[in-house]
């Protein structure tokens, strides 16, 4: 197990060498536990956090994947309100499968761009 997480940690940092948010197109940073899904958007200029959520507060759906889904359409919705249209998409060193890609096409679906 200890290799497992590692190995993320490795590909963790490998993205953030590279991806780096701006106030034109902050960073969209998911997380994930064995039972929620949290979601940043960022600013890695100011070194700010615009905007946070996690599932905790999404009820709609009833599995962890359509939670995700729609915690992607609430965070885009939010991001909106706050003229944020662009993003950079920062999985964390997680596969891009399941819930956090759940995630990211229920942003793309409220119109967030990547």
């Amino acid at each position: 197990m200890k290799d497992k997480i590692l190995k993320r940690e490795l590909r963790r940092k490998k993205i953030r060498a590279i991806i780096k948010g701006t106030s034109q197109k902050p960073r969209l940073v998911v997380s994930r536990s064995a039972k929620q899904i949290y979601a940043q958007i960022i600013d890695d200029s100011k070194q700010i956090t615009i905007l946070g959520m996690s599932t905790k507060k999404i009820s709609a759906g009833k599995t962890k994947t359509e939670k995700s889904f729609n915690l992607g359409k609430e965070l885009a919705k939010k991001a909106l309100a706050k003229k944020i249209k662009k993003i950079v998409f920062d999985k964390a060193g997680y596969k891009y499968h399941g819930r956090v890609k759940a995630l990211a096409e229920g942003a793309r679906a409220n119109g967030l761009k990547f």
